[in-house]
């Protein structure tokens, strides 16, 4: 019980400690300041080519919404493909096979909203591939679009007016390039070598205490585990 309680009060404490420099960087992210992760806008500036996106395009409320809406719909019927016909796709050593489309749509829904319900049996329940690129990703991505969507309140709120508030593609992108993935790879490598799994081995059968065996999930762990 001690050790719990005194877990708990190391974690608030930590809390209180990185807020502060945590949101002095989140600010100068999004104020176009002299933050420390601009080394990243090569990468920036080759994902708005990709996509056809120009960031300095000023949108009004209507248009940032509408981008926001789009986005998510997008990469709802992404997971619902991926997840439906995962049984099919690479990185399945255990032979996991599709879910419902059911539950399908409730594990989309879930992790879009970042509620992060599973009514699946986490590990043996999905493969590898759905994993990275519909969990990992939606916790990347969801996230990002929370972030961006109070970046365009925050600024309208700033400036006193709702013609323009900023550009969602682009506060989307900065969330994730230069806060919350470069967040996940210090947290990632710490897990790395502190022992967690991370690579795409099938399930590991290791005896128990009783002489039993039982069969453990692996995975990509220390790659899922820091964003969530």
């Amino acid at each position: 019980m001690n050790t719990e309680i005194l877990g708990v009060a190391l974690q608030i404490l930590l809390l209180v400690v990185i807020s502060y420099p945590l949101g002095k960087h989140i600010a100068k992210v999004y104020k176009e300041g002299n933050d420390c992760m601009r080394f990243m806008a090569p990468i920036e500036r080759f994902i708005y080519k990709l996509a056809g996106i120009n960031p300095n395009e000023e949108m009004d409320w209507e248009a940032f919404l509408k981008s926001l809406l789009i986005i998510n719909v997008f990469w709802f019927f992404w997971g619902m493909i991926l997840l439906v016909s995962q049984g099919y796709l690479p990185l399945n050593p255990d032979g996991n096979s599709g879910q419902s489309p059911d539950l399908a749509f409730n594990t989309c829904i879930s992790f879009m909203v970042n509620c992060n319900l599973q009514h699946y049996s986490g590990e043996s329940g999905l493969t590898y591939f759905t994993q990275l690129f519909v969990i990992m990703l939606f916790q990347f991505i969801t996230a990002a679009t929370g972030m961006a969507a109070m970046a365009g309140i925050m600024k309208s709120m700033a400036a006193k007016t709702t013609k323009t508030i900023g550009n969602f593609w682009h506060y989307l992108v900065i969330s994730c390039t230069r806060i919350l993935f470069p967040m996940s790879l210090i947290v990632g490598f710490i897990l790395i070598m502190q022992g967690t799994p991370m690579g795409f081995e099938s399930k590991m059968t290791i005896p128990t205490l009783e002489g039993a065996e039982q069969t453990v999930s692996q995975g990509p762990t220390a790659a899922i585990v820091p964003i969530k």
